[in-house]
């Protein structure tokens, strides 16, 4: 089997999502980390990939797709069709697909924003966004005392595209401690057989 290649940043918490996906799945892969200070995620080759210049970015076989909530999608319809991953039954399937809008939505201006500040220096308001993560995690908390995984009875993709940024959240200077169900809930992930880490970023990179 030829593997996928993953265009990535490894600092990136989009890219990290795939790579765990791929991963549980135990589909072999390749990472190709682009020099993105330099530009690299702007050359016309990549730009071929992914129009909008962002990462991550597939190409399995010549089949190329950005976008990293897409790319799960397919990775599991691809190499785990029937699987728990992806729920085929409509109500859950419904909140699998709200699990990854609040991905896309509360997770990117909260912790994942957070984090861009401190490890990337954008120039975005911290103060929002940590304020934002406390708002998205004080929900989230309260529903992971109910059940193990945010939309089934089992790890869902929404799990995999939620962990990333919410492991990483004190990068951004947001603290878990007061969140002991989404602490339980991140050490149940780490749990599953082929996990894989985030680099984490350097001390240096967060004063």
């Amino acid at each position: 089997m030829t593997p996928v290649k993953l265009y990535r940043n490894p600092k990136s918490g989009h890219c990290h999502r795939v790579e765990l996906m791929l991963a549980f799945l135990g589909v072999p892969y390749e990472t190709i980390d682009l020099d993105m200070a330099n530009g690299a995620h702007k050359a016309p080759d990549y730009l071929r990939i992914s129009p909008f210049g962002l990462v991550p970015a597939i190409d399995d076989g010549g089949y190329t797709l950005a976008d990293s909530n897409a790319i799960l999608v397919y990775l599991v319809q691809t190499y785990g069709k029937g699987s728990t991953w992806m729920p085929e039954d409509p109500k859950t399937a419904a909140q699998v697909q709200r699990w990854l809008t609040i991905v896309a939505d509360n997770v990117y201006s909260g912790p994942c924003a957070a984090r861009l500040v401190k490890v990337f220096g954008v120039a975005l308001d911290h103060a929002v966004a940590v304020s934002k993560s406390h708002d998205l995690f004080t929900i989230m908390d309260a529903h992971l005392a109910q059940r193990d995984w945010l939309a089934a009875r089992t790890i869902t993709i929404a799990d995999v595209a939620a962990y990333s940024y919410i492991a990483h959240a004190p990068e951004g200077g947001v603290d878990l401690a007061p969140y002991p169900h989404i602490r339980a809930w991140l050490a149940r992930i780490e749990a599953q057989p082929n996990f894989v880490a985030m680099a984490a970023s350097p001390i240096s990179a967060l004063s």
